[in-house]
């Protein structure tokens, strides 16, 4: 056990520990530090994570673990989160030892994405550093790959100068080496790449082995089915997904970052990530796909995983007339798409014959409609018709309406509503009396003001015997409705003066409003004459069809006047930007992307031209 060691600090590289192990020891030669630290002169320094931990543990003392120095003193947990549950096995055996096939199984070799090559420091940390520790020293989350910004201070990194290309070697940070100036570099990316810097952070904060490969791969499908990106057949929508993740970033974006997706190729990282495949993809891929379906670390470990459209089963029967009534004793379902309206619907067949189906967002007792009612439902359906029940009865007894029951009846039970016919005609014997006496009693009375005052009697005998309700019913009165005219002339030049006053007023809302003839319609009042007359009105008709806009005339006029304030306001133009202000689905932004791009070309060469000739 070593006499002393420099305690890491909070999130700093085990590398930084023994620089500053080495320089306050005294040793003039790294390899002496090695043989002291690990037990031998031949190991090489590493700064993302090393190797030999046992021994390392062993002579640092029963503070530190193995486990405790991989997960808060290397990098080792940004990589954690996305491997294999038996890759993680590995590595904890490959730290153990020499560590020779640590990097190949993190794809640190293979799959690397914007490599760094050097240490990297902030600055605002470094001044936090030396004023609380004494001292600057080397942070993990500042040499991660494809991490430009600092999480806590949202500024960019610099790279800390070096001399030395010794393999054999431990870099301590001094303060002196160390530019300290605030940078005011212009970077249009800086609000994505800050969100990435912070979700990096945050993997490394995660206990290790939290998540693996298997866990959130299966999260991504559940994330993805909410955005309907899932088929029936339980597939991933790619060419969608595709063009939905190619709308969110832009390919500048994506170039800077070495994440350029290839719709053709068929091992591009989109896929790959998606695909229970033994290919590694770096974690900034796993955050930029995180990103798009707008989650966080924190929420992805809440997320639940994929069970399927409508969960992993049993699912209950609901045949009222089965014993197993709610009970889990359907095993499987067969899930489809609905032609009409694309939703996912689902199937469900019990062994008592009874087959009902729901949609999947619907509550998993609740039908949604019955294909099959067996033989079983058939049967109780008999019994309960020899027990002499009302229609009404029965439909509640096995959950149904009225009108299913007298279709499955087939005729073998005479209809009623009453359980004694001879009551029943009594009934009706005794409305037709007390109807005929109001007729006498009110001579003059029309026929809705019979309705009126003998509401019970005549919505009984309309029921159950109409011919003769309407053999004594009072002739209908027929109103006579005295003739107007209409000047539409006159009425369709008052209608275009209305609309081009309204249509002036829905331009310059703040909230963009979809210009239709439904809208003008119904803010005018006149809806129904430019439903039903709008062939009386030819100014009007005119003046609609040049006004009135199509769902994609609407979303256009939307990104138009983001864009047009973004360059007023000398701001830089990002396209997933004016999507997510404008509120417009990927698959619609992505028809409308190209003629965006010639607007914004347009409007800039229009503002160049202008300063030009200022």
């Amino acid at each position: 056990m070593l006499p002393f060691f420099t305690n890491p600090y909070p999130n700093e590289l085990l590398y930084s520990a023994i620089a500053r192990y080495h320089f306050y020891s005294g040793n003039l030669d790294c390899k002496d530090t090695l043989e002291e630290l690990f037990g031998s002169r031949c190991v090489i320094p590493s700064v993302e994570i090393g190797s030999y931990f046992s021994v390392l543990a062993e002579k640092l003392g029963p503070h530190y673990s193995v486990e405790s120095l991989l997960a808060n003193h290397t990098i080792y947990p940004y990589y954690a989160s996305f491997l294999s549950k038996a890759r993680q096995q590995e590595i904890l055996q490959d730290v153990l030892q020499d560590g020779q096939a640590l990097y190949a199984r993190l794809g640190m070799i293979a799959g690397s994405v914007c490599k760094k090559d050097g240490l990297y420091y902030c600055a605002e940390c470094a001044k936090e550093d030396n004023a609380k520790y004494g001292e600057p020293y080397i942070h993990r989350e500042h040499q991660l790959q494809g991490s430009d910004y600092c999480p806590h201070h949202e500024v960019p990194l610099r790279k800390y100068p070096t001399v030395s290309d010794s393999r054999i070697q431990y870099i301590r940070f001094e303060l002196k080496h160390m530019n300290l100036t605030a940078i005011y570099d212009v970077d249009p990316y800086q609000e994505i790449a800050v969100t990435i810097a912070k979700q990096a952070y945050q993997l490394l904060q995660l206990p290790l082995h939290r998540l693996s490969r298997e866990v959130v791969t299966s999260k991504y499908r559940a994330l993805l089915r909410e955005q309907n990106l899932i088929t029936a057949s339980n597939r991933i929508r790619q060419k969608e997904l595709y063009q939905a993740v190619s709308s969110h970033f832009t390919n500048s974006f994506l170039q800077r970052y070495e994440s350029e997706l290839d719709e053709a190729y068929e091992y591009n990282w989109l896929k790959v990530l998606l695909r229970n495949s033994k290919r590694h993809v770096h974690p900034l891929r796993h955050l930029f796909l995180l990103h798009f379906l707008q989650q966080d670390i924190e929420r992805l470990i809440t997320a639940s995983t994929d069970k399927g459209a409508f969960g992993s089963g049993p699912f209950p029967c609901l045949n009222k007339a089965a014993s197993h009534y709610k009970q889990l004793v359907i095993q499987d379902v067969d899930v489809t798409r609905d032609f009409k309206t694309k939703n996912l619907i689902g199937t469900f067949t019990c062994s008592c014959g009874f087959i009902y189906a729901r949609k999947h967002t619907t509550d998993i007792f609740k039908i949604g409609r019955v294909k099959a009612f067996g033989e079983v439902w058939l049967q109780r359906l008999n019994e309960l018709a020899n027990e002499k029940l009302s229609i009404r009865a029965m439909a509640r007894e096995l959950g149904v309406d009225s009108k299913t029951i007298k279709r499955n009846l087939n005729g073998k039970v005479e209809l009623k509503h009453c359980k004694d016919s001879r009551e029943a005609e009594a009934k009706l014997a005794l409305y037709k009396n007390e109807l005929l006496d109001g007729i006498k009693q009110f001579p003059s009375f029309s026929r809705t003001e019979l309705r009126q005052q003998f509401e019970k009697q005549y919505i009984y005998l309309y029921r159950h015997d109409r011919a003769w309700l309407e053999a004594n019913l009072p002739e209908r009165q027929l109103k006579q409705k005295p003739t107007k005219f209409v000047d539409w002339t006159r009425r369709d030049q008052q209608y275009v003066k209305q609309i081009k006053l309204l249509y002036k007023e829905l331009l310059q809302q703040e909230k963009p409003v979809r210009i239709t003839t439904t809208t003008l319609g119904k803010r005018l009042g006149i809806l129904a004459n430019l439903e039903l007359h709008l062939n009386k009105l030819p100014q009007t008709k005119q003046l609609l069809q040049e006004i009135t806009e199509s769902v994609q005339q609407f979303q256009l006029r939307r990104c138009y006047k983001i864009i047009d304030e973004l360059l007023q306001n000398n701001e830089p133009i990002i396209l997933w930007q004016v999507q997510r202000v404008a509120a417009i689905k990927s698959h619609h932004f992505h028809e409308i992307k190209p003629i965006l791009e010639r607007y914004i070309a347009m409007k800039q060469e229009v503002t160049n031209d202008e300063r030009t000739t200022s």
